[in-house]
Parts: structure tokens; sequence; C-alpha cells
């Protein structure tokens, strides 16, 4: 004989729990973390500390979906060093022309607000971490 249970049985519903993926060269895990989304209205006081590469893309654009996924392992694994960021120049132009993007994905880093080196077209991961680390003065020979 089958025991009821009064009432409606609900699901748990999942909480939502970052990803972890292993980075096999260093060993260790690393969250997924988020790029910050950046506009017109906020790209200023959110460059204007420390280190923060900036994603200049648009919803449209083949090489910037292809590169996305790399653009978040970067937020994840440069997390409390580097600020990883994006800015769609669809929805924000002044921002995109203020530095003259002209191709995407053109990626930028700042320092202090300034910025210090940028990139254009899809480009490898070793790449941006590379550019990355030598801006950290952890750059590998």
């Amino acid at each position: 004989m089958r025991a009821s249970i009064p009432g409606r049985l609900r699901l748990a519903q999942p909480v939502p729990m970052p990803r972890l993926s292993a980075d096999m060269r260093e060993g260790g895990i690393v969250l997924d973390m988020k790029p910050v989304e950046l506009t017109d209205g906020n790209f200023t006081s959110e460059i204007a500390q420390g280190l923060t590469l900036v994603d200049f893309w648009a919803p449209w654009c083949g090489p910037c979906r292809i590169i996305a996924p790399v653009i978040e392992e970067l937020a994840g694994q440069y997390e409390g060093r580097v600020k990883v960021a994006k800015v769609n120049v669809d929805d924000n132009p002044a921002t995109s022309g203020q530095f003259r993007v002209m191709s995407i994905p053109t990626m930028i880093l700042f320092k202090d607000g300034q910025p210090v080196e940028g990139m254009v077209g899809a480009q490898p991961k070793r790449a941006f971490e590379s550019l990355l680390d030598k801006h950290l003065g952890t750059a590998v020979n």
C-alpha cells in the first residue's frame, strides 16, 4: 500500500550558482564571472580606478560572439586584479565614438581611466592573457 502525502508536493527550486570551469594551465578552478556592462552613462566612473579591459562589441557581430566566452573566462580568471567589461557599440555610440572604435570586436585596456593598449579583432585567449599579465607585471617570458 502506498502512503499518501497530504497536500501538493512542490519541487525544490534550483539555487543559482556560479559555473565552475577547470583552468588546466593553472591547475585550479576559476569562477566564470560575468563582465560588467558599461554604458555611455557609467563608463567614466567604472573605468576610473585600476585596470579595466573593455570589450567593444555588438550582438550582430560574429567574431564578437566567438570571443564572448573567452571574455567571461577572463573576468573570472582576473577577478580582483582586472575589471573586465563590455560596451555594446549600438546602444552606446558616444563611448565607442570617443575612442574611435571603427571595427569590432575592439578591446581596450584602461589604467586609472586612461587607455594604455588595445587590440582589434578576435584573438586567442593567450593574447588577452599576455596583454593583461604585461600590465599587471606578471608577464611570463
